[in-house]
């Protein structure tokens, strides 16, 4: 997989806030997954401890059995310090790494651990990644970024909406009974209830996190404890 528009390493803080202001108002939140949808990929990141290397992984899914058809990685220097909001500078040069080396077709839909539309720009790493090679993508967080909401019922599927300054930014979701919701929202050409129902979907399995992220989360460790 190639960008479809190119990833701009933004020299400083304003730099980067800009970038995101930018690309922003190319963010579609709306549309169903592709149907037939076959593949899903699952994108994460892990850090070496002292920050200098990043790995990335993404694991792409069938999307009926939930079996992994590929895996790819890529390890790299972390080129972006951290800055709350701004997280998807570190992790993409290293996510879009290991997507150039998928060599099946593209993912019909990622993944990404994290957030999209809630972020206090609405433009998180969902967001971004779907913006830059125009795929269908959405985030799911195991806390919330930004928001307020009041806390789901306590049965698999119970879910409210994560509101920030008057505006539904997001879905908080229950996976699993009795397990803490996890937070769900919008990248890019998808709308807000079908990124929740496809992650509700990826939890079938009984984990609290998608399928989708509990594999990558595995591949980028064993990439960061392998070096390679």
């Amino acid at each position: 997989m190639k960008p479809a528009t190119p990833f701009v390493v933004p020299s400083s803080e304003a730099a980067a806030i800009a970038e995101q202001d930018r690309l922003r108002t190319l963010v579609r939140p709306s549309g169903q997954p592709p149907s037939p949808l076959r593949l899903i990929a699952g994108l994460d990141v892990a850090y070496a401890v002292d920050e200098s290397r990043a790995a990335g992984a993404v694991t792409v899914l069938d999307a009926e059995s939930l079996d992994v058809v590929e895996t790819a990685t890529a390890l790299r220097p972390v080129d972006f310090p951290y800055r709350p909001g701004l997280l998807a500078f570190r992790e993409i040069p290293a996510l879009l790494d290991a997507l150039s080396k998928l060599t099946i077709t593209t993912p019909d839909v990622l993944v990404c651990d994290g957030y999209g539309l809630a972020h206090p720009r609405r433009f998180g790493l969902a967001c971004h990644l779907g913006v830059l090679l125009d795929v269908p993508t959405f985030a799911v967080a195991k806390t919330a970024f930004v928001g307020t909401f009041t806390e789901p019922g306590a049965k698999r599927g119970e879910q409210t909406d994560l509101v920030d300054g008057g505006e539904v930014i997001g879905r908080v979701l229950r996976t699993r009974d009795g397990v803490k919701p996890v937070f769900v929202s919008v990248g890019h050409r998808l709308d807000l209830d079908a990124v929740t129902d496809l992650a509700l979907r990826l939890t079938a399995s009984g984990y609290r996190q998608p399928e989708t992220t509990r594999q990558a989360d595995q591949a980028c460790r064993r990439a960061l404890a392998a070096g390679a």
